[in-house]
């Protein structure tokens, strides 16, 4: 598949998983196999020494460096993508340090990216906004021709049976009367071909939130998808950056398990009932000692319940009694932990 000059193998892309669950070494090994491997940049740089005391050079640098890193797991194969929510802090610091760093894609989602094409234009980045409705890729088009001129190489849908933070109601959610897959993804072509056709360029569609088998992708490209986007799944690969408890959370997962929340940055979100969840349901709160305003729009001390970075950050290091494990809705039916090869070997049309 060609996506503006760019050659992908397979129409897959991995999700990107923050914090810290799709860093290099998943990003690398899909895209060796001739999918893109996307590395989520929301507070990449937890684990360097400097976090805590200066966490915006301590994410830029390790951003840079899991890029290079992937670069060369990925043996000159797939795509090398970066997921940049608009919620987070240094956006646009993140966006240009990535295209510095040679990303081959940023996909941006978590609010509207509606300065990415001005920040991408010019590079030989690849960009994407994440969407869950035909009237935001709507919207999106119209903003990036205005300030840029160009349109998105690609777009990525994220319906609601996604992972994390979603783009629907929660009343919408809780009631189960969300916009189906295809639904969204017939508004999508529908709105963007007058865009395509006046600048005679092909954008690409991804279809996310859900997807979890081949039979999932065959029915998503025979609606019109280019390709699809999957998350949950790969966290259960022997390559996913996050510790194994992680992993063997997501396994062990029963429907009953999979919740949603709302998130202290006032979205709602789909995760697992663990012992965290538990704690906040009863009344409990859980407040950072430091603070690195890692996300725009978070209340600050004791006007959060919790703070959903440290709870991140405890997950993806394997701590199951205070970690936040984000997933998808269909996360109750893996039942093992595989090789990032033999998941794509199934997958693949």
């Amino acid at each position: 598949m060609d996506i503006s000059g760019k050659e992908l193998k397979h129409g897959i892309i991995q999700g990107g998983m923050g914090v810290g669950v799709s860093l290099s070494n998943l990003a690398g090994s899909v895209a060796k196999e001739g999918c893109m491997g996307v590395i989520s940049s929301v507070n990449i740089g937890f684990n360097e020494p400097d976090f805590l005391t200066d966490p915006f050079e301590a994410n830029i640098r390790a951003l840079k460096e899991h890029i290079k890193r992937a670069k060369e797991i990925s043996e000159g194969n797939g795509l090398i993508g970066v997921n940049i929510m608009v919620a987070v802090s240094h956006y646009e610091e993140t966006v240009k340090a990535a295209i510095a760093a040679g990303a081959d894609a940023i996909i941006s989602g978590a609010g509207l990216p509606l300065n990415l094409a001005e920040l991408v234009k010019g590079s030989k980045t690849l960009f994407a906004p994440i969407v869950s409705s035909g009237r935001a890729a709507m919207l999106l088009c119209r903003t990036f021709i205005k300030k840029a001129g160009i349109l998105p190489d690609f777009i990525v849908i994220e319906g609601h049976q996604a992972g994390g933070h979603l783009g629907f109601s929660a009343d919408d959610l809780e009631g189960d009367t969300c916009q189906p897959n295809l639904q969204i993804l017939q508004d999508v072509k529908e709105v963007i071909r007058p865009f395509e056709e006046q600048f005679k360029k092909k954008i690409r569609i991804f279809l996310g939130g859900g997807i979890f088998s081949k039979q999932d992708i065959e029915l998503a490209v025979e609606a019109g998808a280019d390709g699809v986007q999957i998350g949950t799944r790969f966290i259960a690969t022997n390559e996913c950056d996050a510790d194994d408890v992680f992993k063997q959370v997501i396994v062990e997962a029963k429907e009953k398990d999979i919740r949603i929340i709302k998130s202290p940055v006032g979205m709602p979100a789909r995760a697992i009932y663990t012992p965290l969840l538990q704690r906040l349901e009863a009344g409990e709160k859980f407040f950072a000692k430091t603070c690195n305003s890692c996300l725009k729009a978070c209340p600050k001390g004791d006007k959060i319940p919790y703070c959903i970075s440290r709870a991140l950050i405890s997950a993806v290091k394997g701590n199951k009694e205070e970690g936040l494990f984000f997933c998808g809705e269909n996360a109750s039916r893996i039942d093992r932990i595989v090789p990032v090869k033999e998941l794509i070997e199934e997958l693949v049309l």
